[in-house]
């Protein structure tokens, strides 16, 4: 099977650490990061690979004892343990997909309600609570960067970070905009109202890679914390938000305790913005962005949610739908990244 060819992985893993025995290797930044990144994903790939065959062989050998000897209790764990491996199986299948230069790294998400007001900000509030749970089932770590009450119900806007191997591969599928039709908790008469928001997504660009930012294009503010937290909420001027005056890109950040952490988080969010700018205009150098704002509305959407006259969660781009609103909406979204992923395959 092409997706385990694991003498391959070990001839690559041997060439890519033979590179870096080269004094000369360390002296290019771009590659040397290329290149302990591939290190540390194959790695990964490997271990993961050679676990699942150890416990695979010891299932084997406890069900050749089993037909000398039969144990109820044995049997039982064999298949409560077959089953686990088998969704460890697939889990590393998913995992072989993920071959993006960023892939493997953290990724940064924002979500902002489209125009409706109260109906679509309870829509981007019901995005983060799907994300945050999809992330728990994963045992990934979910960080809230910034995040803006809506007036009467929902989120004006929010930005967190999911930390954890292949955050940014699994995450990337969700980046676009996302409808939902229902009838509306707002509406006294009860009526059937279409609601847009936007999830951005973005890798974290770790230390590495080399991003330019000239400090005279930005505008730093500094204002005191909203929302729940601890008790520097309120009190002190510690939420720091960026604007990059060229490309009117605006960042914030208030979940830190101080303002100096609060503008270090926000400079790297800044830096995965511009950075992901720079990659979609093909441009040189930071000075030439120029950005863009796409409108949140009809014919942009990648996904919609139906809650009514029939429930149904279907991905425009791949065609994959379920018709189990409520598990999606519970963070049940293995199967829309899986088909997303594997239509992107070159």
């Amino acid at each position: 099977m092409s997706l385990f060819d694991i003498p391959k992985l070990e001839k690559e893993l041997s060439e890519l650490e033979a590179q870096t025995s080269n004094p000369e290797f360390w002296n290019n930044n771009e590659n040397t990061s290329m290149v302990l990144s591939k290190i540390k994903t194959i790695k990964n790939k490997y271990t993961k690979y050679k676990e699942l065959e150890k416990e695979c062989s010891n299932l084997i050998e406890l069900s050749e004892l089993l037909k000398e000897e039969y144990d109820e209790e044995i049997a039982i764990d064999i298949i409560k343990n077959a089953k686990k491996q088998q969704k460890n199986l697939e889990k590393l299948e998913l995992e072989t997909l993920l071959s993006g230069k960023y892939d493997s790294n953290n990724s940064i998400i924002t979500i902002h309600p489209g125009a409706g007001g109260t109906e679509s900000q309870d829509w981007a509030e019901m995005l983060y609570r799907m994300y945050t749970r999809w992330a728990t089932k994963n045992e990934f770590e979910v960080k809230e960067l910034d995040y803006l009450e809506g007036e009467e119900a929902g989120i004006k806007s929010v930005t967190f970070e999911i930390v954890g191997q292949n955050s940014y591969g699994y995450m990337k599928s969700e980046k676009g905009v996302h409808r939902l039709v229902r009838i509306s908790p707002f509406d006294s008469g009860g009526r059937r109202h279409t609601s847009f928001a936007s999830v951005e997504v973005l890798p974290e660009i770790t230390d590495d890679i080399e991003i330019n930012i000239n400090l005279d294009d930005l505008r730093i503010d500094t204002y005191r914390a909203s929302g729940a937290g601890g008790q520097h909420i309120n009190k002190t001027s510690s939420a720091v938000r960026i604007t990059h005056l060229p490309t009117n890109i605006v960042v914030a950040c208030q979940s830190e305790r101080s303002q100096i952490q609060n503008r270090e988080t926000a400079m790297k969010m800044l830096k995965s913005k511009l950075f992901d700018l720079k990659e979609q205009e093909h441009k040189e150098k930071i000075e030439d962005l120029k950005g863009e704002q796409r409108e949140i509305a009809w014919g942009s959407q990648i996904r919609s949610y139906v809650f009514c006259p029939y429930t149904m969660v279907k991905d425009h781009r791949t065609n994959y739908e379920v018709g189990n609103v409520q598990a999606v909406m519970d963070g049940d979204l293995d199967g829309f990244m899986e088909s997303f992923l594997k239509s992107n395959i070159e």
